[in-house]
């Protein structure tokens, strides 16, 4: 076991998708890098060769998440036909990175775990997360779509709407209220994004 570890091919990776599995099977309480080591298949000191501790492990889990949740983020702006489509553009990416990652989103969110103040990079990879929606903000207010002077407010509370939904959909709910409704979940995601752009742009025309 121990010429494995040093051996393996990507062993920080691994353990990372390692540890990832254990959250999504056992949850969260259940992580230690002992645990982590045996579920991918190394020595019990292999996880310290990158990972000085748990909260190092969960902080590397997190900064990769925003990561790809910035670069999913990105993609999207880029793709929109508007600035202001871009919103809802953005809305439906934040929500299926969650669907396509539940642990590690869910992780992401609890800085208690990654203990930010011994590992930064997990709050200023969220922060870069954070400035694609800002810059999609900034362009709608310089095409005259948004007003300026409301624009860090709006670019929150986009957030916490499309962060809600999220968190809604992972817990199951808004499946449960997307069929009393007779809809798919992902068409009422979109339906509540586009109602929140029309409220906050009332000049605007609906893209």
């Amino acid at each position: 076991m121990k010429r494995t570890s040093y051996h393996h091919g990507d062993l920080r990776a691994t353990l990372m998708d390692a540890c990832l599995r254990l959250i999504e099977s056992e949850g969260l309480a259940a992580v230690s890098l002992r645990r982590v080591a045996r579920q991918a298949g190394v020595s019990s000191g292999a996880p310290y060769h990158h990972f000085a501790d748990r909260a190092a492990l969960l902080s590397a889990l997190s900064v990769d998440g925003f990561q790809r949740l910035a670069a999913d983020l990105a993609a999207a702006r880029a793709a929109a036909a508007t600035p202001l489509a871009a919103l809802t553009d953005l809305a439906a990416a934040y929500v299926r990175f969650s669907r396509d990652h539940p642990a590690q989103f869910r992780l992401m969110f609890r800085p208690e775990l990654s203990q930010p103040e011994k590992h930064p990079d997990a709050h200023l990879a969220g922060d870069a997360a954070f400035e694609v929606l800002a810059e999609s903000v900034a362009e709608c207010v310089a095409d005259g779509v948004l007003p300026a002077d409301r624009a860090e407010i709006l670019a929150i509370a986009w957030w916490s709407l499309a962060h809600g939904l999220a968190s809604l959909w992972l817990d199951g709910q808004l499946d449960k209220r997307s069929e009393q409704m007779g809809t798919h979940t992902p068409d009422l995601v979109d339906a509540i994004m586009r109602a929140f752009t029309a409220l906050i742009t009332p000049a605007a025309a609906p893209d």
